[in-house]
């Protein structure tokens, strides 16, 4: 085929070149044109990914949540060794996920701990959850991420929350349709300054679960800079981290299940109302009947004893 071509080029006419050659028009005519597909370059946008995946009784998961749920397998003492391939098994298996390795695969790259990149074969928390005695206010914060369905746009919001285990205060919170490792760092920043701990020299432990935010270099920096000390829980023992848990599960029944938003905007101003009351209005058994702030003014004033917690 080259030499017909070389030929042509020449100058010699087409035809004759291929009889005298004994090659087929349609197969040199094939020859030239797939020359010039693979000389140009395509470029496909190709299908945008859809940012979640279903179960196997439809529920929908983020691909938030299937992040989470890969980093606790990997700081898992027996599945830390684990590829995307067993890695999606046993999402799979274990969370009843309909996913395919392509895309476990894709978000371990985005992750950055695909096998042959992670230096560290095992991750293990810096420092793991302490069994502890609280006594007042401002020792010990936990945080955790709630993530919400908005039906009108078919797309996830994620409330980022930090609770002070001791006065089940909401100090403060990130609302938005992403959650970062920034977005921690800004509301960490944005507790202490509400609780005036800045320039005072002992600081709350804040303590999380293995979260990608939370094992992010950027909040150890931080928790290094702004002088507190970030503790993590075990995998699977979410009853270490119960107080975030608590209140997650009371949003849930007493806020999602009760709306059907419309946008996120909607989603953003009735959570918003409802922190604002769960923080000022409404009545916890665990804290003689009163409401987070109401517990704070009464202890501050003697009224009450506060009660110790063991966590």
């Amino acid at each position: 085929m080259a030499i017909a071509q070389k030929y042509i080029e020449l100058g010699h006419p087409t035809s004759r070149v291929l009889r005298i050659l004994e090659v087929e028009r349609s197969t040199y005519y094939a020859h030239v044109n797939k020359g010039k597909q693979e000389s140009k370059t395509i470029h496909r946008s190709g299908r945008p990914a859809p940012g979640y995946s279903y179960t196997t009784d439809g529920k929908l998961i983020s691909d938030e949540q299937i992040c989470e749920r890969i980093m606790e397998l990997l700081a898992d003492e027996y599945t830390s060794n684990y590829g995307y391939r067993k890695l999606t098994k046993i999402l799979r298996r274990d969370h009843h996920l309909v996913i395919n390795k392509k895309k476990v695969y894709r978000l371990c790259k985005e992750m950055k701990v695909l096998r042959p990149q992670r230096k560290l074969k095992v991750k293990y928390p810096k420092i793991l959850a302490n069994n502890r005695l609280i006594t007042g206010s401002n020792q010990l914060w936990e945080t955790d991420i709630k993530y919400g369905w908005v039906e009108g746009e078919q797309r996830f919001f994620f409330l980022l929350s930090i609770i002070d285990v001791f006065d089940r205060a909401i100090v403060t919170y990130h609302h938005g349709l992403s959650c970062e490792a920034k977005d921690l760092v800004q509301i960490t920043q944005e507790a202490l300054m509400k609780r005036q701990l800045f320039d005072k020299v002992d600081k709350p432990v804040i303590r999380s679960d293995n979260g990608p935010q939370f094992i992010s270099h950027r909040f150890a920096e931080a928790c290094e800079q702004f002088g507190i000390t970030h503790e993590r829980i075990p995998p699977k023992t979410p009853n270490k981290n119960a107080h975030i848990e608590s209140y997650h599960a009371i949003l849930e029944l007493e806020c999602y299940r009760r709306h059907e938003f419309e946008s996120y905007q909607h989603a953003y101003d009735v959570v918003s109302r409802f922190i604002y009351n769960y923080n000022h209005n409404r009545i916890h058994g665990s804290i003689y009947d009163m409401s987070p702030y109401e517990y704070m003014e009464a202890v501050a004033q003697g009224i009450v004893k506060p009660k110790a917690i063991k966590v």
